[in-house]
């Protein structure tokens, strides 16, 4: 059985099942419904907060230094990616690019890794969807209409008690006061149950709702920098790279919290400061914010349902990371343009403005009218950011679930296409199914980061896979070209590697016990059952 776990399935093979099987998906995305699905999937909360939230903490001006090197590194690994989707117009992402170049049981782990970045980030994005929710029903109606907290929280997630401004009471030594917790998260259900169903009831209803969804927030960030670019003082961009400020936490580690980076430091007697400012600062802000670029590589899950993949594909790859960039950029320019982030802002200061960074930015410009607005629209841009990363993530996840059916490393049965929808229902209806599940019962602020590492651990496979291909099989020209192999995929590896030791120390034992899991299912059911068995 060994000899069969690197047993690969030729690209022919590959592409004559997809064209002559009962499973085949509708064609139905242009150029422009994967650019926005792209866009749909990277652009979420993190353009409204994260930005504000690094340059607070980190970065300072750097900022902006710290979303080019993420760019870079994205754009190295979706150069890749974009190789692989020009000749293999499949579902399944690298998860199918690697059946074809390094075997069975790499694109096992590859497959395996996908089920755990996409179900889990859906999961967690349900979760911060409800919040926003929360907080927009509490705007629009004037504070007069609330969700109840409990059926907004997890059985896990203590309630608070607080006083009649909505703030938590604390007792003498300053700890909050708890009074019960949460009985389901019903928002986060809500949507997970509802985005599942567009999803079953077609591919091309789903990329109209996604195109209008990136149009809205998109439009709400182009306010954001149209109208900020009005107030900024140039001053506050001085200096761009800040002086490095220790925060006197010196070689204190944390397995739940702690980059693995330093903790290896401490293991091995060293020492690490940590701050704000400086070089240092803007490299961690670089890890910080490059999660906020993880979604690109969910445009090549739909390569199957594109009606020109070989050609609209890598444009859309490479075109949405380019067009984020930009806008991320712009953004941390503008921001740090109306808001001194020179050290001495904390981000706890902001209050009730930490979930809106970008509307505490407009509340400090001389405009009233701006300030009446800001706060509507930032959440309006984070509601539709958080719904078409929702919508993505969960198409990805069921359209990983359904390439590997397909190949019956999973039972085939998962694979079913609608006769009337021509979607996978069955796969799209389990994963909602869970997703639905884990958001409204399960608090992922941890699991969340076992994401991050599962898209990271990806775009590392998929690099090396473009080296190999070039050595192994040279004869195969794709109608894209990564440029200078094997140096963009050796510098896309490396870049990913390195901000994989960014993750928390327990991140990675999660990570290898998930992975464990998925080796003991490829050996008793995957590896027996597998279509290449088949004569």
């Amino acid at each position: 059985m060994a000899n069969n776990f690197f047993r690969t399935k030729s690209v022919e093979r590959i592409l004559q099942e997809n064209e002559s099987g009962t499973h085949q998906l509708k064609r139905t995305l242009g150029l422009w419904s994967l650019i926005a699905i792209g866009i749909g999937c990277i652009i979420g909360t993190g353009i409204f907060v994260l930005t504000g939230k690094v340059a607070i903490e980190n970065s300072g001006p750097g900022i902006m230094i710290s979303f080019v090197i993420c760019g870079i590194a994205c754009i190295l690994a979706a150069l890749c990616y974009a190789e692989f989707a020009s000749f293999i117009p499949i579902a399944g992402s690298a998860y199918t690019y690697s059946y074809a170049t390094m075997g069975e049981m790499v694109a096992w782990i590859i497959g395996w890794d996908l089920i755990l970045e996409y179900g889990l980030s859906t999961s967690a994005v349900a979760s911060g969807w409800s919040s926003h929710f929360v907080n927009f029903i509490d705007l629009i109606s004037g504070h007069s209409l609330k969700v109840p907290e409990i059926w907004a929280l997890t059985p896990f997630e203590p309630t608070f008690a607080k006083d009649a401004a909505g703030n938590i009471l604390k007792d003498a030594a300053g700890h909050a006061t708890t009074i019960g917790h949460g009985i389901m998260n019903l928002p986060a259900m809500f949507i997970s149950m509802a985005i599942t169903l567009l999803l079953i009831l077609g591919i091309k209803e789903s990329a109209r709702f996604n195109n209008i969804i990136v149009v809205i927030k998109t439009s709400v960030a182009l306010f954001f920098i149209g109208v900020g670019i009005i107030f900024i003082n140039p001053e506050n961009w001085h200096p761009f790279v800040p002086a490095f400020i220790p925060d006197g936490t010196v070689n204190t580690v944390n397995a739940n919290s702690t980059p693995l980076w330093q903790w290896l430091v401490h293991l091995f007697g060293g020492t690490v400061q940590t701050g704000f400012g400086g070089w240092s600062g803007i490299f961690m802000g670089a890890a910080v914010i490059f999660f906020a670029y993880i979604g690109f590589d969910a445009v090549s899950t739909t390569s199957e349902e594109a009606k020109n993949p070989k050609r609209d594909v890598p444009r859309a790859i490479i075109w949405s990371l380019l067009i984020c960039t930009i806008l991320y950029i712009l953004m941390s320019a503008v921001f740090t343009g109306i808001v001194k982030c020179d050290g001495t802002l904390k981000f706890d200061e902001l209050g009730t403005f930490k979930g809106a960074p970008l509307a505490y930015a407009f509340s400090k410009v001389d405009a009233s009218w701006v300030n009446k607005i800001a706060l509507f629209l930032v959440e309006i841009g984070g509601l539709c950011g958080i719904t078409s990363v929702l919508l993505v993530t969960l198409l990805g996840q069921s359209r990983v679930f359904y390439s590997m059916s397909k190949d019956k490393l999973l039972p085939e049965w998962i694979a079913q296409i609608h006769p009337k929808f021509q979607t996978p229902w069955i796969g799209t209806a389990i994963t909602g199914g869970v997703v639905t599940l884990i958001a409204g019962f399960v608090p992922l602020d941890t699991i969340a980061e076992m994401a991050n590492i599962g898209t990271l651990f990806a775009f590392v496979l998929v690099s090396a896979g473009i080296i190999y291909l070039r050595k192994n099989q040279p004869e195969r020209i794709a109608s894209f070209r990564t440029p200078f192999v094997p140096f963009v995929p050796i510098l896309a590896i490396l870049f990913c590697f390195a901000l994989m030791l960014s993750l928390p120390a327990m991140t990675w034992v999660r990570f290898f016990v998930w992975m464990a899991v998925g080796m003991v299912i490829y050996i008793f059911y995957g590896a027996k059952n597998s279509r290449l068995n088949d004569k």
